[in-house]
């Protein structure tokens, strides 16, 4: 699904989607080289179109996403940041948006050895809900199908653009029920079950444990404490034979 630039094509597309040169490229999801996180739950990474306006120096280029069922009725004349293509109504009641605006400077051809030559749709959160920035690369809303394509403008006329990209799904979060347990014979929500079970388990034994340290520790305190001795009964007696001697005088 590479595109590549260069030409036009004959189009029959209605009379008011003719005003802009029709380019052979096809924007796709970066491969080379690979990447982790390509496509997440709200976000995927397109290659950068390098060598395909080199012929439109002065436009500036922008970056249409659309709805796969919203991409055939895109009307190019419509202007970026108007109520018409703001990312904070998409994709209902705005069915296409228009972000990532730059001049050709920014994709250079041929590309210089290091330069990092992809775009993340999707990546700014501070903008998601600012209706002051309409033209935000806001979190995509919801797993698509999507399809983008690169759109030059000279002032408000477009002047060129590429094909529309294939569909693009986002992927989406497993719900519990839909985790396989295929010959298990368990459902997820035994295992679910299973699992807290053993971490209560878990709690309980450490605090087994801790009892048995804090018994220990005071039986040992104990055996090396002095009891108090007994105290012992002396009995007097009296002898009936001897008395007490007066002392010799010297």
């Amino acid at each position: 699904f590479r595109g590549c630039s260069g030409g036009s094509t004959p189009s029959t597309a209605p009379p008011w989607l003719l005003t802009a040169a029709q380019l052979r490229y096809r924007p796709v999801l970066s491969q080379d080289p690979p990447l982790e996180g390509l496509i997440t739950a709200s976000t995927f990474v397109l290659d950068q179109p390098r060598c395909v306006f080199q012929n439109y120096g002065n436009a500036v280029i922008w970056l249409v996403v659309a709805l796969d069922q919203a991409a055939s009725t895109f009307n190019n004349t419509e202007r970026p940041g108007t109520p018409e293509t703001a990312f904070q109504d998409f994709p209902d009641p705005v069915g296409a948006y228009m972000t990532l605006n730059t001049t050709l400077g920014n994709y250079p051809c041929p590309k210089p050895d290091g330069d990092i030559t992809v775009l993340r749709v999707g990546s700014e959160t501070s903008c998601a809900k600012d209706v002051t920035r309409p033209t935000c690369n806001g979190p995509l809303p919801g797993p698509g199908p999507y399809r983008v394509k690169f759109l030059a403008l000279e002032g408000s006329v477009p002047v060129a653009e590429t094909l529309w990209s294939v569909p693009i799904m986002l992927k989406t979060a497993k719900s519990l029920d839909s985790i396989s347990t295929t010959g298990s014979g368990h459902s997820a929500g035994m295992i679910a079950i299973t699992t807290i079970l053993s971490i209560l388990l878990a709690i309980l034994l450490a605090g087994l444990v801790a009892m048995l340290f804090f018994w220990s520790s005071d039986s040992c305190s104990g055996s090396s404490s002095f009891s108090k001795p007994e105290s012992v009964t002396v009995r007097r007696y009296n002898t009936h034979h001897v008395y007490d001697q007066p002392a010799a005088r010297l």
